[in-house]
């Protein structure tokens, strides 16, 4: 949770001879895109995990409460971006670290202008988003999901303050049972899940007021098999993730060498992506154990414990 937050405020300002430049808005957007991006579409997919263990809805009130752990594993091609494809941009070197990334900013060219962008120690390989689950039955083996993540206020000293939530809602459905005869003989359980998750982070940046707010989206196709105590299940799917970066300052907002005009918001364009999964349940009574791997654009192990009366 706290290298999650110590991402979203650590932006480091090197030692550097070139002055403060100013962009606008337009290019201000373009450079967060690919500097943020990968922080934001990162969370957004680990939000997107965790939702289910299993095909089968439970019974009309059944439900289940747990508590998961969805670790986003950050790829290395989520650590750098290239500056020289952005517009109004240019630089000698063809990588520099995104928020997500380590080494050396780029001596980048800005309208005539140099700037020598952040050089940068990350050291995180991987960043873990906690929820607390719950699912209740209800008609038509159809199951209502929600999560939640109380506020959680931190102070990370001079790189700033502030605090974290989350929400969201899902639904699964059992689909056999509109399959005559077919429906009633196959050995699985088969359902469609989609769920919707939001992150609010407030904090101040070196004393300069930020919100960094991530919406998660995703649909798939969910199967599952029990034998005994142990369930396994897979899923394929969709997800989508939009994201937007608030500042609320009356004066620039300064990143580094940037100086950004503010009170400003950019919304980032949503990030669409497909996924599929695998992953096994434990059942000791009513304890359930699971663990589960997504493979997508940005890779996510999962793995939660709880409590479940189907």
């Amino acid at each position: 949770m706290r290298s999650i937050i110590t991402i979203i405020l650590s932006i480091i300002i090197c030692e550097s001879s070139h002055a403060q430049v100013s962009i606008n808005n337009n290019d201000a957007a373009i450079f967060l895109s690919q500097y943020l991006t990968p922080l934001s579409s990162g969370v957004g997919s680990a939000l997107n995990n965790g939702w289910y263990n299993t095909a089968k809805p439970h019974k009309m009130g059944g439900f289940d409460l747990s508590l998961s752990l969805n670790t986003l594993l950050i790829p290395k091609d989520k650590k750098s971006f290239d500056p020289n494809d952005l517009e109004n941009f240019s630089s000698l070197s063809s990588e520099t670290p995104t928020i997500l990334g380590k080494g050396d900013g780029a001596l980048i060219t800005y309208n005539g202008n140099e700037i020598k962008l952040p050089n940068q120690d990350n050291t995180i390989v991987a960043l873990a988003i906690p929820t607390i689950n719950g699912g209740i039955g209800i008609i038509k083996k159809t199951e209502i999901n929600a999560r939640y993540m109380p506020t959680y206020n931190f102070n990370a000293g001079f790189a700033g303050k502030g605090e974290i939530s989350l929400w969201g809602i899902g639904f699964k459905h059992d689909v056999l049972q509109w399959i005559p005869v077919i429906g009633n003989t196959i050995p699985l359980s088969l359902s469609i899940q989609g769920a919707y998750s939001k992150l609010n982070s407030k904090q101040s940046i070196i004393n300069q007021d930020v919100d960094l707010k991530i919406e998660a989206y995703n649909i798939n196709l969910i199967a599952s098999r029990k034998i005994l105590m142990l369930t396994a299940f897979a899923g394929i799917g969709y997800n989508s993730t939009k994201s937007s970066f608030i500042t609320n300052l009356d004066q620039e907002f300064n990143l580094g060498e940037l100086n950004i005009a503010s009170p400003m918001e950019l919304e980032f364009e949503a990030e669409n992506y497909y996924r599929a999964n695998i992953g096994l349940r434990f059942n000791i009574a009513v304890l359930a154990l699971q663990a589960n791997y997504t493979i997508s654009e940005y890779p996510v192990l999962t793995i939660g414990a709880g409590v479940s009366i189907r």
